[in-house]
C-alpha cells in the first residue's frame, strides 16, 4: 500500500509579479528526496517544468545528481556557497525562482509569517533577512544580548587586553635571499 505524499507546505504570490524571493516553502525535514516531489510538482504548476534545483550542501542530507519526479528527471545541484535559507528552481524555460526555505522545526506561527512575507512582491528583504527578523528577540530585550558576540559572529573583532591575546609565533627565517 502506498500513500501520497503530503502537499508542500508553500506560500506563492497572488500575481506573477515577482519580489526579491518568489515564494516561502516551509518543508517538514531536511531529507530532499521526500520533500522536493511535492515542491517541484506545485512549482512546475504555476511557472512551467521544472529542469534543476540548487540546494545548500551544508543543509539538506543527501548528494544525489537527479530525482525522477513523475515521467520528469531534476537535475540536483549542492552548493556550499548557496544559503540555507534559499532553494533556487530553474524552469526548462530559464527562469530562476528563489524560494525561501523555512527551517522544518520552525514554530508554526512564525513559518507562516515567513511565508507569507515571502509572497509578498512588495518585500523587499532577502532570505536570511526575512527569518531572522522574525526569529529576533523584542525589541525591549536588545540591553540582553551580548553586543560584542553579535559584531563577533558578523566578522568584527572583539578586542581583547594584551595579557589575554594569544603570543603570535614569528618566523625569524628569511625565506628571500
Amino acid at each position: 500500500m502506498s500513500t501520497e505524499p503530503a502537499g508542500p507546505r508553500l506560500a506563492l504570490p497572488a500575481r506573477t509579479r515577482r519580489g526579491i524571493v518568489d515564494g516561502g516553502w516551509w518543508p517538514r525535514s531536511w531529507d530532499p528526496a521526500a520533500e522536493l516531489p511535492g515542491l517541484v510538482a506545485a512549482l512546475s504548476d504555476r511557472y512551467g517544468a521544472i529542469r534543476h534545483v540548487m540546494l545548500n550542501n551544508g543543509t539538506w542530507k543527501g548528494e544525489f545528481r537527479r530525482l525522477a519526479i513523475g515521467s520528469a528527471v531534476v537535475r540536483i545541484g549542492w552548493f556550499a556557497s548557496l544559503d540555507p535559507a534559499l532553494l533556487v528552481a530553474t524552469t526548462v524555460a530559464g527562469d530562476q525562482l528563489d524560494i525561501l526555505v523555512v527551517p522544518p522545526g520552525t514554530a508554526a506561527e512564525v513559518a507562516e509569517l515567513a511565508m507569507t512575507a515571502a509572497a509578498d512582491p512588495s518585500d523587499r528583504r532577502r532570505a536570511p533577512e526575512r527569518l531572522a527578523d522574525l526569529v529576533r528577540p523584542a525589541a525591549g530585550r536588545v540591553a540582553d544580548r551580548d553586543e560584542s558576540a553579535i559584531w563577533d559572529n558578523e566578522g568584527g573583532r572583539v578586542s581583547t587586553s594584551r595579557a589575554q591575546r594569544p603570543q603570535a609565533r614569528v618566523n625569524t627565517s628569511t625565506a628571500f635571499g
